[in-house]
Protein backbone atom coordinates (compact mmCIF):
# COMPACT_ATOMS: atom_id res chain seq x y z
CA UNK A 1 0.00 0.00 0.00
CA UNK A 2 0.95 3.68 -0.95
CA UNK A 3 0.51 6.49 0.56
CA UNK A 4 1.20 9.84 -0.66
CA UNK A 5 2.23 12.16 2.59
CA UNK A 6 3.20 14.75 0.19
CA UNK A 7 1.38 17.46 2.22
CA UNK A 8 -0.97 16.16 5.21
CA UNK A 9 -3.20 17.86 8.02
CA UNK A 10 -1.67 17.44 11.48
CA UNK A 11 -3.93 15.29 14.26
CA UNK A 12 -5.37 17.49 16.44
CA UNK A 13 -7.42 16.87 19.83
CA UNK A 14 -10.95 18.33 19.85
CA UNK A 15 -10.45 19.11 15.97
CA UNK A 16 -9.52 16.70 13.44
CA UNK A 17 -12.39 14.28 13.99
CA UNK A 18 -14.32 12.96 11.66
CA UNK A 19 -16.77 15.83 10.59
CA UNK A 20 -13.56 17.99 10.02
CA UNK A 21 -12.22 15.73 7.99
CA UNK A 22 -14.89 15.20 5.94
CA UNK A 23 -15.20 19.31 5.60
CA UNK A 24 -11.89 18.96 4.43
CA UNK A 25 -11.70 16.28 2.22
CA UNK A 26 -14.31 18.89 0.36
CA UNK A 27 -11.48 21.25 -0.39
CA UNK A 28 -8.32 18.51 -1.00
CA UNK A 29 -9.12 15.62 -2.14
CA UNK A 30 -5.43 14.37 -1.99
CA UNK A 31 -3.92 15.83 1.46
CA UNK A 32 -3.58 12.81 4.15
CA UNK A 33 -5.43 13.77 6.92
CA UNK A 34 -5.09 12.35 10.55
CA UNK A 35 -7.64 11.59 13.15
CA UNK A 36 -7.15 12.96 16.66
CA UNK A 37 -5.11 11.00 18.84
CA UNK A 38 -6.77 8.12 20.07
CA UNK A 39 -5.22 5.97 22.73
CA UNK A 40 -4.99 2.34 22.75
CA UNK A 41 -7.18 2.14 25.96
CA UNK A 42 -10.24 4.15 24.31
CA UNK A 43 -10.23 1.26 21.38
CA UNK A 44 -9.78 -2.45 22.63
CA UNK A 45 -12.27 -1.06 25.55
CA UNK A 46 -14.52 1.87 25.09
CA UNK A 47 -15.85 0.88 22.01
CA UNK A 48 -13.75 0.90 18.88
CA UNK A 49 -16.50 1.56 16.28
CA UNK A 50 -17.63 5.11 18.27
CA UNK A 51 -13.71 5.92 17.89
CA UNK A 52 -12.60 4.26 14.40
CA UNK A 53 -15.38 5.01 11.94
CA UNK A 54 -15.16 7.29 9.49
CA UNK A 55 -16.87 8.07 6.19
CA UNK A 56 -15.36 6.18 3.24
CA UNK A 57 -15.04 9.90 1.50
CA UNK A 58 -12.29 10.34 4.00
CA UNK A 59 -9.67 8.73 2.64
CA UNK A 60 -6.76 8.86 2.45
CA UNK A 61 -6.93 8.94 6.16
CA UNK A 62 -4.24 7.84 8.54
CA UNK A 63 -5.55 6.75 12.59
CA UNK A 64 -3.17 8.40 15.43
CA UNK A 65 -2.62 5.64 17.99
CA UNK A 66 -1.58 6.77 21.63
CA UNK A 67 0.39 4.08 23.79
CA UNK A 68 3.33 2.66 25.36
CA UNK A 69 2.74 -1.23 25.58
CA UNK A 70 3.52 -3.20 22.24
CA UNK A 71 1.03 -5.60 22.95
CA UNK A 72 -2.11 -3.14 23.82
CA UNK A 73 -0.75 -1.48 20.37
CA UNK A 74 -0.56 -4.39 18.31
CA UNK A 75 -4.16 -5.18 19.84
CA UNK A 76 -5.42 -1.81 18.40
CA UNK A 77 -3.96 -2.47 15.03
CA UNK A 78 -5.74 -5.72 14.92
CA UNK A 79 -8.98 -3.80 15.81
CA UNK A 80 -8.48 -1.06 13.14
CA UNK A 81 -7.44 -3.30 10.18
CA UNK A 82 -11.51 -3.88 10.05
CA UNK A 83 -11.61 -0.43 9.39
CA UNK A 84 -9.03 0.20 6.36
CA UNK A 85 -6.94 2.98 7.37
CA UNK A 86 -4.21 3.96 4.97
CA UNK A 87 -2.16 4.28 7.20
CA UNK A 88 -1.26 4.17 11.57
CA UNK A 89 0.72 6.58 13.30
CA UNK A 90 2.33 5.98 16.88
CA UNK A 91 2.04 9.73 18.74
CA UNK A 92 5.90 10.24 20.29
CA UNK A 93 4.85 14.18 20.43
CA UNK A 94 2.41 15.25 22.34
CA UNK A 95 3.22 16.95 25.31
CA UNK A 96 -0.19 17.08 27.74
CA UNK A 97 -0.15 15.85 31.41
CA UNK A 98 -2.49 13.24 30.51
CA UNK A 99 -0.73 11.90 28.10
CA UNK A 100 2.60 12.28 30.29
CA UNK A 101 0.32 10.43 33.05
CA UNK A 102 -0.01 7.42 30.70
CA UNK A 103 3.59 7.55 29.63
CA UNK A 104 3.10 7.65 26.27
CA UNK A 105 3.64 10.83 23.91
CA UNK A 106 6.18 13.26 24.03
CA UNK A 107 7.94 11.84 26.64
CA UNK A 108 8.34 8.48 24.73
CA UNK A 109 11.34 10.23 23.48
CA UNK A 110 13.17 9.62 26.20
CA UNK A 111 13.29 6.22 25.44
CA UNK A 112 13.88 5.27 22.13
CA UNK A 113 14.02 1.32 22.52
CA UNK A 114 10.38 1.17 24.29
CA UNK A 115 9.37 3.26 21.36
CA UNK A 116 11.12 0.33 18.48
CA UNK A 117 9.30 -2.11 20.80
CA UNK A 118 5.83 -1.04 20.21
CA UNK A 119 6.15 -0.05 16.25
CA UNK A 120 7.50 -3.58 15.46
CA UNK A 121 4.48 -4.96 17.13
CA UNK A 122 2.29 -2.87 15.42
CA UNK A 123 3.86 -3.58 12.19
CA UNK A 124 3.76 -7.22 12.54
CA UNK A 125 0.53 -6.88 13.16
CA UNK A 126 -1.39 -3.68 11.26
CA UNK A 127 -1.72 -3.88 7.46
CA UNK A 128 -1.66 -0.62 7.20
CA UNK A 129 1.73 1.25 6.85
CA UNK A 130 3.21 2.11 10.57
CA UNK A 131 4.71 5.77 11.07
CA UNK A 132 6.20 7.77 13.85
CA UNK A 133 4.89 11.65 14.57
CA UNK A 134 7.66 12.72 17.08
CA UNK A 135 9.57 16.03 18.45
CA UNK A 136 12.74 17.27 17.99
CA UNK A 137 13.46 16.53 20.97
CA UNK A 138 12.17 16.89 25.35
CA UNK A 139 13.40 18.96 28.06
CA UNK A 140 17.18 18.97 28.07
CA UNK A 141 18.25 16.46 25.64
CA UNK A 142 20.97 17.60 23.37
CA UNK A 143 19.07 18.48 20.11
CA UNK A 144 20.15 16.67 16.88
CA UNK A 145 21.86 14.21 18.59
CA UNK A 146 19.41 12.60 20.63
CA UNK A 147 16.81 13.42 17.91
CA UNK A 148 19.20 11.27 15.53
CA UNK A 149 19.67 8.32 17.95
CA UNK A 150 16.00 8.42 18.86
CA UNK A 151 15.21 7.78 15.16
CA UNK A 152 17.72 5.31 13.99
CA UNK A 153 16.67 3.14 16.90
CA UNK A 154 12.53 3.48 15.78
CA UNK A 155 13.74 2.54 11.92
CA UNK A 156 15.87 -0.23 13.02
CA UNK A 157 12.52 -2.22 14.21
CA UNK A 158 10.98 -1.27 11.00
CA UNK A 159 9.42 2.15 10.69
CA UNK A 160 10.60 4.42 7.49
CA UNK A 161 8.43 6.67 8.08
CA UNK A 162 8.61 9.85 10.71
CA UNK A 163 6.57 13.30 11.23
CA UNK A 164 9.07 15.60 13.14
CA UNK A 165 7.58 18.30 15.00
CA UNK A 166 10.34 21.18 14.83
CA UNK A 167 9.95 22.12 18.12
CA UNK A 168 11.18 20.52 21.60
CA UNK A 169 8.46 19.93 23.97
CA UNK A 170 8.86 20.74 27.61
CA UNK A 171 7.38 18.52 29.91
CA UNK A 172 7.79 20.64 32.72
CA UNK A 173 7.15 24.13 32.88
CA UNK A 174 4.77 24.55 29.79
CA UNK A 175 1.65 23.90 28.89
CA UNK A 176 0.20 22.12 25.52
CA UNK A 177 -0.59 25.27 24.13
CA UNK A 178 2.50 26.76 25.12
CA UNK A 179 4.53 23.89 23.87
CA UNK A 180 3.13 24.87 20.54
CA UNK A 181 4.73 28.57 20.18
CA UNK A 182 7.06 28.96 22.94
CA UNK A 183 10.01 26.40 22.11
CA UNK A 184 11.39 27.51 19.12
CA UNK A 185 11.36 26.34 15.71
CA UNK A 186 14.60 24.00 14.24
CA UNK A 187 13.51 23.37 11.00
CA UNK A 188 17.22 23.15 10.09
CA UNK A 189 17.78 19.67 12.50
CA UNK A 190 14.60 18.25 10.22
CA UNK A 191 16.71 18.92 7.07
CA UNK A 192 19.71 17.37 8.56
CA UNK A 193 18.06 14.14 9.32
CA UNK A 194 16.56 13.98 6.00
CA UNK A 195 20.05 14.87 4.56
CA UNK A 196 22.07 12.09 6.83
CA UNK A 197 19.44 9.28 6.56
CA UNK A 198 18.34 9.91 2.78
CA UNK A 199 16.65 6.33 3.13
CA UNK A 200 14.07 7.65 5.28
CA UNK A 201 10.93 9.37 4.31
CA UNK A 202 10.97 12.63 6.88
CA UNK A 203 8.11 15.09 6.72
CA UNK A 204 8.51 18.20 8.44
CA UNK A 205 5.79 19.69 10.85
CA UNK A 206 5.34 22.92 13.13
CA UNK A 207 4.25 26.98 12.50
CA UNK A 208 3.51 26.17 8.72
CA UNK A 209 1.15 28.88 7.44
CA UNK A 210 1.71 29.07 3.63
CA UNK A 211 1.78 26.94 1.19
CA UNK A 212 4.72 29.23 -0.21
CA UNK A 213 6.29 28.33 2.79
CA UNK A 214 5.61 24.41 2.16
CA UNK A 215 7.07 24.65 -1.20
CA UNK A 216 10.11 25.73 0.36
CA UNK A 217 10.30 23.05 3.12
CA UNK A 218 10.03 20.26 0.24
CA UNK A 219 12.63 21.19 -1.39
CA UNK A 220 14.64 19.37 1.87
CA UNK A 221 12.32 16.75 3.08
CA UNK A 222 9.60 14.79 2.02
CA UNK A 223 6.24 16.11 3.06
CA UNK A 224 4.84 19.06 4.94
CA UNK A 225 2.29 18.34 7.60
CA UNK A 226 -0.01 21.41 8.38
CA UNK A 227 -1.56 22.32 11.77
CA UNK A 228 -3.65 24.81 13.13
CA UNK A 229 -3.31 26.75 9.78
CA UNK A 230 -5.60 23.82 8.01
CA UNK A 231 -8.49 24.10 11.30
CA UNK A 232 -8.56 28.03 11.16
CA UNK A 233 -7.91 28.65 7.68
CA UNK A 234 -8.92 25.42 5.85
CA UNK A 235 -9.47 27.08 2.57
CA UNK A 236 -5.75 27.52 2.64
CA UNK A 237 -6.34 24.01 1.34
CA UNK A 238 -7.70 24.63 -1.71
CA UNK A 239 -4.83 25.28 -4.08
CA UNK A 240 -2.97 22.12 -2.69
CA UNK A 241 -4.23 19.57 -5.26
CA UNK A 242 -3.10 21.69 -8.15
CA UNK A 243 0.02 22.66 -6.71
CA UNK A 244 1.49 19.64 -5.58
CA UNK A 245 -0.41 16.53 -7.20
CA UNK A 246 -0.48 17.69 -10.13
CA UNK A 247 -4.96 17.67 -10.12
CA UNK A 248 -5.91 20.48 -11.93
CA UNK A 249 -9.64 19.84 -11.56
CA UNK A 250 -11.29 23.36 -10.03
CA UNK A 251 -11.05 23.58 -6.34
CA UNK A 252 -14.77 24.29 -4.99
CA UNK A 253 -15.23 28.05 -4.27
CA UNK A 254 -16.33 28.32 -0.74
CA UNK A 255 -19.73 28.55 -1.35
CA UNK A 256 -19.39 25.40 -3.34
CA UNK A 257 -18.06 23.89 -0.20
CA UNK A 258 -20.37 24.74 1.80
CA UNK A 259 -23.48 23.75 -0.35
CA UNK A 260 -21.19 20.24 -0.49
CA UNK A 261 -21.42 19.83 3.41
CA UNK A 262 -25.55 20.28 3.58
CA UNK A 263 -26.02 16.75 2.57
CA UNK A 264 -23.56 15.14 5.05
CA UNK A 265 -24.96 17.66 7.33
CA UNK A 266 -28.45 16.43 6.53
CA UNK A 267 -27.44 12.91 7.09
CA UNK A 268 -26.15 13.04 10.51
CA UNK A 269 -28.48 15.10 12.09
CA UNK A 270 -31.19 12.45 10.78
CA UNK A 271 -29.37 9.39 11.80
CA UNK A 272 -26.38 9.97 14.64
CA UNK A 273 -29.15 12.20 17.00
CA UNK A 274 -26.13 15.11 16.26
CA UNK A 275 -26.72 18.93 16.65
CA UNK A 276 -25.54 20.85 13.90
CA UNK A 277 -22.69 22.49 16.18
CA UNK A 278 -21.04 19.18 15.75
CA UNK A 279 -20.57 19.94 12.40
CA UNK A 280 -20.46 23.14 12.03
CA UNK A 281 -17.84 24.51 14.25
CA UNK A 282 -15.10 22.95 12.12
CA UNK A 283 -16.39 25.49 9.30
CA UNK A 284 -16.13 28.53 11.61
CA UNK A 285 -13.29 29.56 9.43
CA UNK A 286 -13.94 28.91 5.98
CA UNK A 287 -14.47 32.28 5.21
CA UNK A 288 -10.98 33.76 7.01
CA UNK A 289 -9.99 36.96 5.55
CA UNK A 290 -13.19 37.42 3.43
CA UNK A 291 -15.67 40.04 3.60
CA UNK A 292 -18.73 38.59 5.98
CA UNK A 293 -16.69 36.34 7.63
CA UNK A 294 -17.37 37.76 11.31
CA UNK A 295 -20.59 37.70 10.34
CA UNK A 296 -20.57 33.89 9.01
CA UNK A 297 -19.22 32.92 12.69
CA UNK A 298 -21.53 34.62 14.99
CA UNK A 299 -24.81 32.90 13.04
CA UNK A 300 -23.67 29.63 12.93
CA UNK A 301 -22.05 30.38 16.73
CA UNK A 302 -25.13 31.38 18.04
CA UNK A 303 -27.86 29.38 16.15
CA UNK A 304 -26.29 25.93 15.47
CA UNK A 305 -26.97 24.38 18.97
CA UNK A 306 -30.49 25.77 19.08
CA UNK A 307 -33.07 22.92 18.49
CA UNK A 308 -34.01 22.52 14.95
CA UNK A 309 -31.20 24.42 13.74
CA UNK A 310 -30.39 22.15 10.54
CA UNK A 311 -29.22 22.94 7.00
CA UNK A 312 -31.40 25.95 6.82
CA UNK A 313 -29.45 27.19 9.43
CA UNK A 314 -26.45 27.36 7.41
CA UNK A 315 -27.88 28.27 4.48
CA UNK A 316 -28.33 31.50 6.52
CA UNK A 317 -25.11 32.23 7.70
CA UNK A 318 -24.03 31.78 3.91
CA UNK A 319 -26.15 34.34 2.71
CA UNK A 320 -24.39 36.76 4.74
CA UNK A 321 -20.97 36.27 2.68
CA UNK A 322 -21.32 37.12 -1.15
CA UNK A 323 -19.43 35.07 -3.43
CA UNK A 324 -18.62 38.44 -5.07
CA UNK A 325 -16.78 39.84 -1.57
CA UNK A 326 -15.34 36.39 -1.42
CA UNK A 327 -13.85 36.69 -4.77
CA UNK A 328 -12.60 40.25 -4.72
CA UNK A 329 -10.81 39.66 -1.31
CA UNK A 330 -9.36 36.21 -2.37
CA UNK A 331 -8.49 37.63 -5.75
Amino acid sequence: MTVNRRISVAPMMDWTDRHDRYFLRQISQHALLYTEMVTTGAIIHGGAERHLRYDAAEHPIALQLGGSNPDDLARACDIANNYAYDEINLNCGCPSDRVQNGAFGACLMATPDVVANCVKAMIDTSEAPVTVKNRIGIDNQEDYPSLKRFVETVADAGCRTFIVHARKAWLNGLSPKENREVPPLKYELVYQLKQELPELEILINGGIKTLDETEEHLKEVDGVMIGREAYQNPYVLSDVDRRFYGDDTPALSRHQVVEAMLPYIDEHLKSDNGTLGHVTRHMLGLFQHMRGAKQWRRYLSENAHRKGAGVDTVREALALVSEEDAKALSA
